[in-house]
């Protein structure tokens, strides 16, 4: 075999490298099922429904910030409702209303009183003293009203139950 000079000796070191580096990134694209091979996006998570307050910090949030459209994702997303109901009830929490009184969301009160972002102590204080019916008495009333899926909804966005559980709920009651 003959001497290898400094020139031979990088370029098998760089082959080397490059053979390292494919196997490594194979390895990595196995390991991530796919994702490094598809540009690096990961794939959606399943959406996990947000709690009553989380519903009404990201719809009132995203309002106030003049992102409506999103707004009227979320709020269809996570109660069922359609485009029109949805559009109906943003535009109301644009105008200054609060997002739980419009009529169209009677089936979806929270168990317990929304507090606005920022209100502190007052905004709480104040918030207490409206009390509304609790979550069975809610999913009795929208199952009655022939609105079983909108009830499974609020189930899981009050609770944090999955589909399967919330159904189970809503059909006990």
């Amino acid at each position: 075999m003959p001497n290898l000079g400094p020139t031979e000796l990088l370029i098998v070191a760089a082959l080397f490298a490059v053979v390292l580096a494919i196997v490594v990134g194979a390895v990595m694209a196995a390991r991530s099922g796919g994702r490094a091979l598809s540009g690096g996006r990961t794939p959606l998570a399943p959406l996990t429904p947000p709690t009553a307050q989380g519903l009404y910090e990201t719809v009132t949030g995203l309002t106030r910030q003049g992102r409506k459209i999103q707004a009227i994702k979320e709020l269809r997303q996570y109660t069922g409702l359609g485009l029109k109901e949805s559009k109906a009830i943003v535009d109301a929490v644009a105008a200054g209303h609060d997002m739980w009184s419009h009529p169209l969301m009677g089936g979806f009160r929270p168990a317990r009183p929304m507090v606005p972002p920022g209100a502190g102590a007052a905004g709480a204080a104040g918030a207490a003293a409206v009390t509304g019916p609790d979550l069975a008495t809610r999913v009795r009333e929208l199952k009655a009203a022939g609105r079983a899926e909108q009830a499974i909804y609020l189930v899981r966005g009050e609770t944090g139950m999955g589909e399967h559980e919330a159904e189970l709920f809503v059909d006990a009651l």
